[in-house]
């Protein structure tokens, strides 16, 4: 899925209200609802950038890490299928 706004951008919008714009105003200029904005708020709020470049790359190894921790499971369950038909 393509995001229209980089992590980076959507700091720079939460900074913007901080500053005093209305969320309203915000939303207007930058094309986007107040439930995104909300939505944001509550996954990037009080971050700076590099916080939010390091979370990004957590969850990304986090994903790599499941799927190989899934793979291995698979492939445990498939040697004990073996070994139990082995006379």
């Amino acid at each position: 899925m393509k995001k229209r706004f980089t992590d980076e951008q959507i700091i720079g919008f939460l900074r913007e209200t901080d500053a005093g714009l209305p969320i309203k105003e915000l939303c207007r200029q930058h094309g986007f609802s107040e439930a995104s904005y909300y939505l944001w708020r509550s996954k990037f709020s009080g971050m700076s950038v590099p916080e939010a470049k390091r979370l990004k790359e957590l969850e990304t190894e986090n994903i790599r890490l499941k799927k190989l921790l899934a793979e291995q499971m698979l492939e445990n369950e498939v040697i004990k299928d073996v070994l139990r038909k082995k006379p």
